[in-house]
Order: C-alpha cells, then sequence, then structure tokens
C-alpha cells in the first residue's frame, strides 16, 4: 500500500537561505536516487513566513524506510531540524 507524509516546517529567519539549500538538496537527490519516492514535493507558503511543507509519497512501507535510511537523509537532515524555530508538525498517511 502506498503511504506518505506532510512535514510543516517553521524556519528560524536568519536560517531561511540555509534551510532552503539544504532541504533543495535533500529533494534533488530524493528525486535522482530513489525510483520508489513517487512524490517528494518541498514547497513555501505563500502567507505564513518562514514556513514550508514537505509532502512526500512512497511505494510501500519499504520504500519510505529507504528514503530514512539513506546516506543522504543521515547527513542533510541534522541541518534541516537545526534550522527549525519550532518542532516539526510530521504527519503520515496511507494513500487510498
Amino acid at each position: 500500500m502506498q503511504m506518505a507524509f506532510i512535514a510543516k516546517l517553521v524556519v528560524k529567519p536568519e536560517k531561511v537561505a540555509e534551510f532552503e539549500e539544504v532541504q533543495k538538496k535533500l529533494s534533488d537527490i530524493t528525486h535522482d536516487t530513489e525510483p520508489d519516492t513517487l512524490v517528494y514535493d518541498f514547497i513555501k507558503h505563500r502567507e505564513q513566513e518562514n514556513t514550508y511543507v514537505v509532502y512526500s509519497r512512497y511505494t510501500d512501507e519499504a520504500a519510505f524506510q529507504t528514503h530514512m535510511n539513506a546516506p543522504s537523509h543521515e547527513d542533510l537532515v541534522p541541518p534541516i531540524l537545526e534550522a527549525l524555530a519550532e518542532e516539526m508538525d510530521l504527519q503520515f498517511y496511507d494513500v487510498v
């Protein structure tokens, strides 16, 4: 069964440029190296300053675990988390 997550991320104003650069790199690597990651979108809110959403969809739970265990994920997620102004709102879904 396909699964997805939606993550809302609010970024410290002084970390926005670094955050966008690292998150874009993670998105590009994910698209290039994880064929079972069907969608990995990184979008910026139009009205809520420094607020972003990552929407990702996987062929199955194993594909999600592959993403979570990828070397790029281990390298790039810590600086993303350090840039956050508040705890990430991360929600998981089953695709119907």
